[in-house]
């Protein structure tokens, strides 16, 4: 591991938002999942949750620019379990969706910990997700076109977000991340071969230095 690239690796690890993430509720084109997946990363995002459509969850590699390697992935049975979880820990829900009393997107307090639902590319998000959102917003749109492109429109969203916490100073440093957690995902960013060959034997990572250099004996995980 070169110095350079730990310290890149670190730099964006305390970048990320423990408490910002996206719900894709059965969004079903490979390219668009991948491409929100580039979004959340660009945002800072640390987690993203998915309710997986009937063929399940596939990744368009091009498209998501190696942004896989960077986010975690959890996937729901369906949209009200995934928001239900979500809620328990203290996350506000907003449903990108044209309901009645959806407010502008840009009026929405993104300071606060929260969950950004995008539906499916045709139909949008499911009654049974809008009955158990927080809230819903919509982007003010003056053409034609009634809506974006999910992945387009999930952007805006994130970087409206990303917009109010630069200001809150919720991107500086030190990291928002718990120290425990930071540690780990810091080794499975900077070692994840490493990293797997510890899960698979249930072994705690080992310590890393100021220069990225792994302190702890691989022996364990060696043969």
């Amino acid at each position: 591991m070169r110095r350079e690239r730990f310290e890149r690796i670190r730099r964006v690890l305390d970048r990320r938002q423990p408490d910002l993430t996206v719900v894709m509720e059965r969004v079903n084109k490979p390219h668009n999942f991948s491409a929100i997946l580039r979004n959340c990363d660009a945002a800072g995002v640390l987690e993203v949750h998915a309710v997986p459509p009937d063929h399940g969850l596939t990744l368009h590699h091009e498209t998501s620019g190696g942004s896989a390697k960077w986010m975690e992935v959890h996937e729901h049975p369906d949209a009200p379990a995934a928001i239900g979880r979500l809620q328990e820990r203290g996350f506000q829900v907003v449903a990108a969706h044209p309901t009645r009393d959806a407010v502008d997107f840009r009026a929405v307090d993104y300071t606060r910990p929260t969950a950004i639902l995008m539906g499916a590319e045709l139909f949008g998000v499911s009654d049974e997700a809008l009955a158990a959102t927080d809230l819903t917003a919509v982007i003010p749109m003056v053409g034609m076109v009634r809506s974006l492109n999910v992945s387009v429109a999930t952007a805006l969203f994130l970087y409206e977000a990303q917009r109010q916490r630069e200001a809150a100073g919720m991107y500086a440093p030190p990291s928002r991340l718990e120290p425990d957690r930071y540690e780990s995902i810091l080794f499975r960013w900077a070692y994840p071969d490493f990293a797997l060959r510890f899960d698979e034997r249930s072994l705690p990572y080992p310590e890393l230095g100021p220069d990225g250099k792994i302190l702890g004996d691989l022996s364990a995980i060696k043969g």
